[in-house]
């Protein structure tokens, strides 16, 4: 059975009060979490995380009340470019089988 990780897109300000995403992810066995401000910070904590379930894991999201339509577009634009990225590594080690 895979382990839950949840991850919550959240909003915060920096010293000049212009307001960004992060994303806060946590183990719900062990409650570890990492704040990843990028995707890649993301992916290596779940990486970094999963190794201990054999990456065996499930992901719930979901997103804080303040977090605005604009920045999901671009979470989810950065989301669909890694999908692209991953898809094209899987075919590639497909063919080279």
């Amino acid at each position: 059975m895979a382990t839950l990780f949840n991850t919550v897109i959240k909003t915060k300000k920096d010293e000049n009060n212009i307001v960004s995403w992060y994303i806060e992810l946590t183990d719900t066995f062990d409650d570890r979490t990492e704040v990843c401000n990028t995707l890649e910070e993301y992916e290596e904590a779940v990486i970094k995380l999963g190794d201990d379930y054999g990456g065996d894991i499930e992901v719930k999201w979901s997103q804080d009340e303040d977090v605005t339509p604009e920045m999901m577009y671009d979470i989810k634009v950065l989301m669909d470019s890694y999908q692209e990225k991953y898809k094209d590594e899987i075919n590639k080690n497909e063919k080279e089988k």
